[in-house]
């Protein structure tokens, strides 16, 4: 009867032994599956394509099939769209540095505009070149310091008048054929922010157009939207030259192309705002063979996710990276976490939470103490105006297209200069966020649940609010 015992535990206890090992072991276990998701041969080819000032809602992937995108449809069609991205901060050079950096704003110390990380940090430029990449911009390069950014710069300019040549591709081209190591190119650019001065305008007559709900729709707006639509356009053709550089290229078969619409556009209640508008961006990420084309996803990201994924896809752990930049807790490693297991396993969870981070200090007209923070997850979206006594300003509101909207709707025109302290929108129901839950009872519990979720992050950030805000002008003025 013992030795039938004996028998009967020995048999159960030697095929537990793989799932132990399996269970001790399951992180690498399961990084060494992943990895024949990326196998082939060597490491890819990295193409990062930002647009700039562009509505993720204003390309035909994102549902606007009015505004004409056959380039950008098209790297939809063949990769996999994600639906829920957020930068943190709605401004050109804050986002820029986040997503090179994997740091959010306050961190890595560029979160007023036009401002530069602290000294010290580090930057994809300079992990990919550890890792044995070429690393390349070519085009805007709205950022700093230097040291910071290691690229090897291949021409353009931060500011697009519609004079000359914005952004030379051609450079790019022979950069993708020098050959001898796998290249990291950035192109950055300038359209369509404004001036709206690229494309043809008279294909969107402004009588034609349709006005996003988010706006108030005078003549003065229709005809911002037409100049606006032309620049998308043209900032499409940049994009299918660059798909066919790609395709023409000796690794045309191993080159992963990311494109990315950066933050919302120079409209009220998108650009220099933490309303969907403003921080949620269209991203788009194509690679033959590996990515499932025509594939979407609703996992909730961040720009700070964005680096360390495409060290992972390179062969580089991210969490071994030291990026530099100390957060309060005293680590060194990125704000972003890798979201691979989105791109390869079908996930459609990933964050529970993204977060916005506005100042207005470095903005034309911008007010003098503004700071802005936000939380959301899937259902709600809970802003925090910190200093909502004073009124919100910048040039939209001293001379862009809100200045015609008084006559027609002086509420909305006056929602965007003068808000509560506290704004909840549940984001399924109304997209555009124009009906503030903050006030009704019923969301207290929301309220509060969102409030200590965003008190974390701010803490983690070393973010002060209204003394952050006052430090802004301090960084602003040493550069």
């Amino acid at each position: 009867m013992h030795t039938y015992i004996l028998r009967f535990i020995k048999t159960v206890f030697t095929g537990l032994i793989p799932f132990l090992f399996l269970s001790c072991n399951g992180t690498q276990s399961k990084k060494k599956d992943r990895n024949a998701d990326i196998a082939g041969p060597g490491r890819p080819n990295i193409v990062l394509i930002l647009g700039d000032d562009l509505g993720y809602g204003d390309v035909s992937a994102y549902g606007n099939t009015r505004v004409h995108t056959p380039h950008i449809q098209e790297l939809a069609d063949n990769g996999m769209c994600f639906d829920n991205m957020f930068t943190s901060t709605a401004m050109c050079s804050p986002t820029r540095q986040q997503i090179l950096t994997g740091l959010y704003p306050v961190r890595n110390g560029a979160y007023p505009n036009h401002s530069h990380v602290y000294e010290g940090t580090r930057s994809v430029a300079h992990y990919m070149q550890d890792a044995g990449y070429r690393t390349a911009i070519t085009g805007k390069r709205d950022f700093g310091n230097k040291a910071s950014f290691p690229f090897t710069f291949l021409g353009g300019q931060n500011w697009d008048n519609g004079k000359g040549r914005g952004i030379d591709l051609q450079k790019a081209r022979e950069y993708m054929e020098k050959g001898g190591k796998p290249y990291f190119l950035v192109v950055a650019s300038n359209q369509p922010h404004v001036p709206w001065v690229r494309g043809n305008a008279d294909a969107y007559p402004p009588e034609g157009i349709e006005v996003p709900g988010y706006l108030v729709d005078t003549p003065e707006t229709r005809q911002a939207l037409s100049k606006y639509y032309a620049e998308v356009t043209y900032l499409d053709s940049l994009v299918g030259q660059c798909v066919d550089m790609v395709r023409q290229s000796s690794g045309k078969d191993n080159t992963i192309i990311v494109f990315t619409s950066e933050q919302g556009a120079q409209f009220p209640f998108a650009k220099w705002t933490c309303y969907d508008q403003g921080l949620k961006t269209a991203f788009i990420i194509n690679w033959p063979g590996r990515i499932s084309p025509g594939s979407r996803n609703s996992a909730l990201t961040q720009y700070v996710d964005v680096v360390p994924t495409l060290l992972d896809l390179a062969g580089v752990d991210p969490d071994t990276v030291n990026t530099g930049n100390k957060a309060v807790n005293g680590e060194t490693g990125f704000d972003g976490k890798s979201f691979r297991n989105v791109l390869f396993d079908g996930e459609n969870a990933f964050r529970d939470y993204v977060y916005g981070v506005h100042t207005t200090r470095g903005i034309i007209n911008g007010s003098d103490n503004y700071p802005v923070r936000s939380v959301r997850n899937k259902e709600y979206l809970y802003i925090h105006n910190l200093n909502a006594s004073e009124t919100f300003t910048n040039i939209e509101t001293r001379q862009g297209v809100v200045t015609s909207w008084k006559k027609k709707d002086r509420e909305r025109a006056e929602a965007y200069s003068h808000r509560p302290e506290k704004e909840l929108y549940d984001v399924r129901k109304d997209p555009y966020q124009l009906n503030n839950l903050a006030p009704l009872p019923e969301y207290e519990d929301v309220i509060r649940k969102m409030d200590r979720e965003l008190q974390a992050f701010m803490g983690q950030q070393g973010d002060e609010g209204m003394l952050t805000e006052a430090r802004a002008g301090m960084r602003r003025n040493k550069q």
